[in-house]
């Protein structure tokens, strides 16, 4: 499914907006944990979020980014299919 041009912008907002706040809990988590977490790191990702999130153009694309960032949800997180992939983009926009 095909992300209309004029919905693109606010959709990736959002998944930046969502994707970041994960990130930045499991950083800090690890950060925590593990020494060699750096703040350089989580900048360095962040940078690597915002290319991918750019690069979503359809609900595939989208699957496939929540898909290589597994790490940051939980497994009973039912955002790794198409519909759970849908869902989590409606549950975002509200």
């Amino acid at each position: 499914m095909k992300i209309n041009e004029s919905n693109k912008q606010r959709i990736h907002d959002v998944l930046i907006t969502d994707l970041q706040r994960l990130m930045f809990k499991m950083y800090n988590t690890r950060k925590d944990t593990f020494s060699e977490a750096t703040d350089e790191d989580y900048d360095n990702q962040n940078t690597i979020l915002y290319s991918d999130v750019s690069k979503c153009n359809t609900l595939n694309d989208i699957n496939e980014l929540l898909c290589e960032y597994k790490d940051l949800f939980h497994k009973n997180d039912n955002v790794f299919t198409l519909d759970g992939t849908l869902n989590y983009v409606f549950k975002l926009l509200r």
